[in-house]
């Protein structure tokens, strides 16, 4: 298996939808389906023929810290655990650009959050929850 190929695939499938939802007040409809579901649909086909058609090679498992150490220290497992990344943070910034406009939080407001979510998953959602409990957030406008 081209582990670069499949990496460089991934991540660039994954820009795809970060950039729908970049472009998400402009194309609401077309961002939510983009990046909330194509784009996340892909990745999660991709991740599940990941795991069924090339299991963890190394053992490990979930109970310990060493055991999750062993499993990702497989290639296989480790390729399967960045497309879940690349696929469940991209799911959580579509949730994002959604919540924020149902809730009318200022796009240039929620921006910030989409790289943090990117990059760090959680830190990105712990910054969103802060910026839409502020009460200049809640606007109509961009």
């Amino acid at each position: 298996m081209n582990y670069e190929l499949l990496f460089s695939a991934a991540g660039l499938i994954a820009m795809a939808g970060w950039l729908a939802l970049l472009l998400s007040p402009w194309i609401p409809i077309w961002s939510d389906r983009i990046a909330g579901l194509w784009v996340p649909g892909l990745l999660s086909l991709g991740y599940t023929v990941l795991i069924i058609a090339f299991p963890a090679q190394n053992g490990g498992g979930f109970g310990t810290f060493a055991d999750v150490r062993q499993l990702f220290s497989s290639p296989n497992a480790l390729m399967a655990g960045w497309v879940h990344f690349l696929a469940f943070d991209l799911i959580v910034g579509a949730w994002i650009c959604r919540a924020a406009r149902r809730q009318g939080v200022k796009f240039w407001m929620v921006a910030p959050c989409l790289p943090v979510t990117f990059l760090f998953g959680p830190a990105g959602f712990l910054l969103f929850t802060a910026i839409r409990a502020l009460p200049l957030a809640a606007s109509r406008r961009l």
